[in-house]
């Protein structure tokens, strides 16, 4: 398995093109209702463009960061969205923007979101510790809450060898269910005091999923569908393995799952095993959506976008991405397994929400976003 750190490395340096004029929106305002007027395709080209260079150069330099198989991706914003893909999946098959793959650690906006709604509504403490309501030998040192939220809470991830072990696991029975107690039982990382430093964790996400459950009474996918994904009109979503993708799916060759087609991505064993921290499959379209209703304050309370950005690098299931894609402060999440990479970036100044998800493993999303990026803002007064 493959971690969804989204620790992106950064762009070329060249920056968006600043000052459009258009009025702006700051974290924790409530953005204006997203556009239902799709981009005219001229205008759309440079978008597109971005996409087609990835397929072109994948055909003479697979192994490049920058190219791959196949790409999907999409632009939403108040005047207009987009929506955009080029190349194939693992099997030949050609994608589509309404495409659905794996998303990986995009998931965790939503558990995030999840427990800070919980929070608002008095059925748990941000600042008590997990262990409280999730006793588990990883909870023992009593962070809080809100440090497993921030990647702050000492849990170490999965250390290699555990992700080994689990692997071959999940490959002996790729279509089982899997819980996240089944799971977490195979950390052997250690365990430091709260507030040691940020440690990206999935294992603190999966702990999360426990909480969820627990105090909210619902399975994962109950409580995401009900109150983050219904709310923000996200009929696109699949919080795996409670929900199934819907087609058209992207097929993978995910060593783990090997020749496994069950319906899930990339199969339910490797799907719920992850459940919390990486289970989440969508199409583009959906994510840049969830973007713009979640950091544009749309969704849940007005002051929902605000908690999660909370924090200098990372807040709470987000990262912030201060002047990485030009003069603007961006928030979002970046994920990958290893047949998908995946990246949701929205910057509630201008607007806009950007998503792309790459049909291959081990891709620079953060370059392509970028790339995205810097032709969506020339248009934006389109």
């Amino acid at each position: 398995m493959v971690v969804g750190l989204g620790a992106c490395t950064s762009n070329d340096g060249t920056e968006p093109t600043a000052g459009t004029g258009a009025p702006t929106t700051t974290i924790g305002e409530r953005a204006p209702d997203p556009a239902t007027a799709v981009l005219d395709p001229a205008e759309a080209a440079p978008l597109q463009a971005v996409l087609a260079k990835v397929v072109r150069l994948n055909a003479t330099i697979p192994e490049a960061d920058t190219a791959a198989r196949g790409i999907t991706a999409a632009v939403v914003t108040d005047k207009w969205t987009w929506s955009g893909a080029a190349g194939v999946d693992a099997v030949g098959t050609t994608l589509v923007p309404t495409t659905m793959l794996g998303a990986a650690s995009i998931t965790k906006t939503f558990v995030a979101a999840e427990a800070v709604l919980l929070a608002k509504a008095g059925k748990l403490d941000l600042d008590a510790p997990l262990s409280e309501y999730v006793p588990h030998r990883l909870t023992r040192n009593n962070a809080t809450v809100r440090q497993h939220l921030a990647m702050r809470s000492g849990v170490s991830d999965f250390q290699e060898e555990n992700y080994v072990k689990l692997d071959q696991a999940v490959a002996a029975a790729p279509g089982r269910h899997w819980t996240g107690e089944q799971t977490l039982a195979y950390h052997t990382g250690p365990v430091l005091p709260p507030d040691s430093g940020f440690s990206y964790s999935n294992a603190s996400y999966l702990l999360l999923g426990l909480l969820i459950e627990k105090v909210g009474g619902h399975p994962l996918a109950t409580a995401l569908r009900r109150d983050l994904a219904q709310p923000a009109g996200l009929e696109r979503a699949a919080f795996q393995d409670g929900e199934k993708p819907l087609p058209p799916l992207a097929e993978d060759r995910n060593p783990v799952c090997g020749e496994a087609v069950d319906g899930f991505a990339p199969c339910r064993g490797f799907a719920s095993s992850t459940a919390a921290a990486e289970g989440l499959a969508a199409d583009a379209p959906t994510l840049a959506h969830w973007g713009y209703e979640l950091y544009g304050g749309r969704v849940g309370p007005s002051d929902l976008g605000r908690e999660l950005t909370d924090g200098v690098d990372y807040g709470l299931g987000t990262f912030l991405y201060t002047t990485r894609f030009g003069n603007y402060t961006a928030y979002g999440q970046a994920g990958e397994l290893p047949d998908y990479t995946s990246m949701l970036v929205a910057v509630p100044e201008l607007r806009l929400s950007v998503a792309v998800m790459v049909a291959d493993g081990g891709k620079d999303a953060d370059q392509l976003m970028g790339e995205l990026i810097r032709a969506a803002v020339p248009l934006l007064g389109s």
